[in-house]
Formats: structure tokens, sequence, C-alpha cells
């Protein structure tokens, strides 16, 4: 009797496991069973970002809208692995550059499509004083700390928090003095996509000493599609009346320049190549547009948020409009790209194939009295939003 008894529980035990395991599977994979085999699944099986990284669950998400807008998150780095848009015929791209699979992304040193954290863009020296006393941050670009560090927000692993099928949201907990930065920081960002064909990004985060925070996205646009040759034909408009110039480091010297007469205007919309090659100092220091732009207050949509640039690509006809509560924004031109990486669709990303529109406080504001603050107290709640929305031209 002893020995059915024992049987039987060693069966239900079996059961039981086998059950469980079941349900990790299936709960990994549901998101995969929701992708529209048409959009992407020729670039992309979802099964090549399943994994486990030291214990944690790498997984593969995907939200979708009422007009057939589709994107795709992994949870490494909260990157935005794909994301297709209608053009003027209804026809769908992938308007993201990135990678068909997590090993690329893990060997490569990129911020395609990731959430950039501690802090977006460069901060000086990889130095900054908080309180009478100094930080050493991880030095990983020339002399100076970018983008978080060594292994900032894009290379870690982060907890899907919440998701249905238009909206997912993720958190992680930053330790203290990770890549030198004070702080426990707790960290929450989501994703939704509107039935308009808006992405909105929304973050927010809470510290338990003070520190510094600057969170953005580092998507990289190509409105033709991902691969698909120069953004240089690409139409910007951006609202901002002044930019902060940089040193040879491609750090804010601090002041304030008027865009008016310079090839740093796009007040009025302009190609992104019209003026690239232009004899001008700022243009010769970051290899082409790599500066943050100074947002002017207004124009507000109906949520509050600032509008900040608009993006048309004149064969396909789609248009992106970038909104945001940040008071500036980097126009990145892929000015540093250079046809090594291939992409998802196997088609090499060439110098300028792609532009960035990262919100975000300036770069190096700690060091920058003058800037807008980045300081972030106990008991505060850093708050962040960006809205990227899609359309196309009227006719």
């Amino acid at each position: 009797m002893k020995s059915l008894k024992l049987l039987f529980a060693c069966a239900l035990t079996g059961a039981i496991s086998m059950s469980c395991n079941q349900m990790k599977k299936e709960k990994m994979t549901e998101s995969v069973s929701k992708t529209p085999k048409a959009k992407f699944e020729k670039n992309i099986n979802a099964q090549d970002f399943i994994t486990t990284i030291e214990g944690d669950s790498v997984g593969f998400y995907v939200l979708t809208n009422v007009n057939g807008m589709e994107a795709t998150f992994t949870n490494y780095g909260l990157r935005l692995v794909s994301l297709y848009v209608p053009d003027k015929n209804g026809e769908f791209a992938d308007v993201v550059l990135g990678f068909d699979n997590l090993a690329d992304y893990r060997a490569k040193k990129n911020f395609y499509g990731a959430v950039i954290g501690r802090y977006g863009n460069r901060i000086a020296k990889g130095k900054f004083t908080l309180d009478g006393k100094t930080y050493d941050l991880a030095i990983n670009n020339n002399e100076n700390h970018l983008h978080g560090g060594l292994l900032g927000f894009e290379s870690v692993v982060w907890k899907v928090d919440e998701q249905s099928d238009n909206a997912i949201s993720f958190t992680r907990t930053s330790p203290d003095m990770e890549e030198g930065y004070p702080g426990n920081l707790e960290v929450k960002v989501s994703y939704l996509l509107t039935d308009d064909n808006a992405l909105e990004i929304s973050y927010e985060a809470k510290t338990d000493k003070p520190t510094y925070v600057n969170l953005t996205n580092h998507s990289f646009f190509n409105l033709k599609g991902e691969g698909e040759g120069t953004v240089n034909d690409h139409v910007v408009m951006l609202n901002a009346d002044k930019f902060t110039p940089v040193d040879n480091g491609l750090i804010p010297t601090g002041e304030l320049e008027d865009v008016a007469g310079t090839p740093f205007d796009f007040k009025v919309p302009k190609a992104i190549g019209r003026d690239i090659e232009t004899d001008f100092e700022q243009l010769k220091l970051g290899n082409g547009y790599d500066h943050n732009f100074v947002l002017n207050e207004t124009p507000k949509n109906a949520e509050g948020l600032t509008f900040a640039a608009r993006v048309v690509e004149p064969n396909s006809g789609r248009t992106l409009e970038v909104y945001t509560d940040e008071p500036g924004v980097q126009f990145y031109g892929g000015n540093f790209l250079d046809g090594t990486d291939i992409g998802k669709s196997g088609k090499a990303y060439v110098r300028r194939g792609s532009f960035c529109l990262e919100t975000q406080h300036f770069p190096n504001s700690p060091n920058q009295p003058g800037f807008p603050s980045t300081r972030l107290e106990p008991g505060e709640t850093y708050t962040s939003h960006c809205t990227y929305k899609f359309g196309v031209v009227e006719n």
C-alpha cells in the first residue's frame, strides 16, 4: 500500500510539474500566438528571443491596434524590435532599425530601439557632484559617460508588469551605485499603441537617495522602411528656436544658440540632407546632426504635451509627429552608422540610414546649473512622456 501511495504521489507530483511547466511555456509563448504572420514573421522568428539570462526570462511581446499597426518588443533592454506602419496606399513597412534575434542585440554594442538610462546622452568626464560628494561614472564614450554606462538599461532584463493587446509595462530596480549612480532606483516604463496610430511611452522612477535621472527611447527610424537607404530626403520640422552647441567631445558648452541663420534651423520644414554638408563648425563636430534642440513651450496637444517635431517621407507619404513634456529633443541623423550592421530584412544599415528623436533633459545637466535640473529626491516621482504619432500626408 505504501508503494502504491508513493507511486500515486510521484505521478501526481510529475503531473503538477508538467502542468506548471506547460503553464510557464504557454505564458512565455502567449504573445507569440497573437502575432500576425503576414506582418513580421518573414523577418523575425519570435523563438529567437525567448531564453533565460542569469535566471531572468527573456520574451517577445506584440502590441496591435485596430488599424493593423504592430509593435514588437523584447524585455532585454526594453527594445522596440519592429514597428509596422502603413503608407499612403495602406502598405505596411517596418520603420525601426534592429535585429531579428536576441543574440545580435547582446553581441553588438548599440542602442537600437532601447530604453536609455539611468542618464540619456552624455555626462562630461563621467563625473558629477551631488551634495558635496563627487561620483565617478563608467567611461564609455572617449573620455565621457554615454547613455548610462557600460551596462546601461539597454543591456539588462526587465520584468513584465502588465500586458494587453495594445499596452505593456515593464519594471526594474537599478541598484545603488549601478554604473556609479547613487540610490536604488525603481523604474517603470509603459508602452501604449493607440487606435489613432500613436506609440505612447511613459516613464516613472523613484529613488531612496538623491540622484540624477534622464530616461529616453533610442529608436532609429527610417520611414521608407528599415534598411531602405539614407534618410537625407526625409523632411523635418523641429519646434525649436535654439539648440545647445557642443565641444569636440559632443558635450554642450552651456550656451543656448539661436538656430536662425544656421543649418540647425528646422522651424520651416526642410530635407535633412539639404544643409548637412555646409561648412559649419557644429556640423563638423557632430559629423552631421547629433545635437540637443531646446523645445519651444507651445503648441501643445490635447494631453498637454508639447509638439516637438514632424517628419515626412515624401515617397511613402508616411509622417511622424513627436510630442513630449521634456524640455529638449536630441536629433541624430545616423552619422556613425557604417554599413557593418545587417538588419532584420538582411539589408545593411548605411551611414545616415536612420534618424533618432530622443525626448530628454539636456546632456550633461548635472554639470550645468543653468540647464533644467535632472535631480530626483526621495519621496518624489520622476515622470516623462513621449508620443510618436504616425500618419500619412493629406492629398
